[in-house]
């Protein structure tokens, strides 16, 4: 019983920094996440300032996209202006469909789409954003960053 009395202490001097590392890695982990939510929320923010703009077209029939932008980077307020378009995929864009019969003029130059007889037109609008997350603790042999991409698609009813 006497050359026992220190076995308690080198067993927590062994297992605190396992506890420690393991403790650490699932708030990484939970960062991580929240920061995914983040930018995917700003690909459903820019997407809906797209909805709620009819479609946010501009006068020469492209998308908004610096509206969208604005929109995306005001929602993700802890990443702020680190979200932007995602790269490698296509910028904001649009599709026209009748929710009947008809096939739409998607082309918005000058005019609004059309083409929808007994019908409602429907846009289709898709964004993908991306943000970077870097982890506060540095593990040897993962990657000091990882890319976020967000995706929202968001259908306007005319």
């Amino acid at each position: 019983m006497k050359n026992e009395s220190g076995q308690a202490l080198v067993e927590a001097a062994f297992s605190l920094p396992l506890m420690l590392a393991l403790l650490l890695g699932v708030a990484e982990l939970g960062k991580m996440i929240y920061c995914s939510i983040e930018v995917t929320n700003a690909a459903r923010a820019a997407t809906q300032y797209a909805a709620m703009n009819g479609g946010a077209f501009t006068t020469s029939g492209a998308l908004d996209a610096a509206g969208m932008l604005n929109a995306a980077q005001g929602d993700s307020l802890n990443m702020g202006t680190h979200v932007g378009w995602a790269t490698g995929f296509p910028p904001p864009s649009y599709s026209c469909t009748c929710s009947g019969t008809g096939t739409p003029s998607c082309n918005v130059a000058g005019s609004f789409p059309s083409g929808c007889t007994g019908s409602h037109l429907i846009i289709t609008v898709t964004a993908y954003t991306q943000g970077t997350f870097t982890p506060d603790i540095h593990v040897v042999g993962l990657p000091t960053s990882y890319k976020l991409i967000g995706r929202s698609v968001q259908e306007v009813l005319q």
